[in-house]
């Protein structure tokens, strides 16, 4: 046969009772009108809040004037825009010192160390490294410097051998 349960039915101490929908109710009207009443008060604005801001009334400036500054109303020459260059990372350097810097490149001498084992280099390093070779020669022309030099005067010397032959003198 079934037992019966010691424990009483109804309220339980363990739980807490549920509470009706009038409770319920008149809760969601209190936190209505706590939250109606927040903010500043109706005109605020308008008025200046008297005294918040420290000044006084005979001293109050006029919030309706404006800028000082002159704006020309006729049509006069018209100022050289300037573009706005952006400006680059790194600072700007004479050709020699940055040909310098490109020169003693540790970065770049591993690289073409590399190359010339044999190795070949991944797409990032390659163009790296052709950007900078490219870089090199264009500064060295603005310098005036060459890989050539010693070929181009050895061509020049034998051109001149060669109209001293054809003239026939020594």
């Amino acid at each position: 046969m079934k037992k019966p349960t010691s424990a009483p039915r109804g309220n339980t101490s363990g739980k807490a009772r549920r509470k009706t929908r009038e409770e319920l109710n008149q809760e969601g009207r209190d936190r209505k009108r706590n939250k109606k009443h927040r903010g500043h008060a109706a005109g605020s604005r308008a008025n200046g809040g008297e005294g918040a801001s420290g000044r006084k009334q005979g001293q109050q400036k006029d919030p309706r004037i404006g800028s000082k500054k002159p704006i020309p109303l006729g049509v006069t020459e018209a100022p050289a825009t300037r573009q706005h260059k952006p400006k680059s990372e790194k600072p700007m350097l004479s050709p020699q010192a940055e040909l310098d810097l490109l020169e003693n490149d540790e970065r770049l001498d591993a690289l073409l160390e590399r190359l010339e084992e044999g190795e070949t280099l991944n797409q990032e390093e390659q163009t790296w490294v052709d950007a900078k070779l490219d870089r090199i020669d264009e500064l060295m022309q603005q310098l005036g410097l060459s890989y050539d030099d010693e070929e181009d005067e050895e061509e020049e010397e034998a051109r001149e051998d060669m109209m001293r032959l054809l003239k026939g003198g020594n």
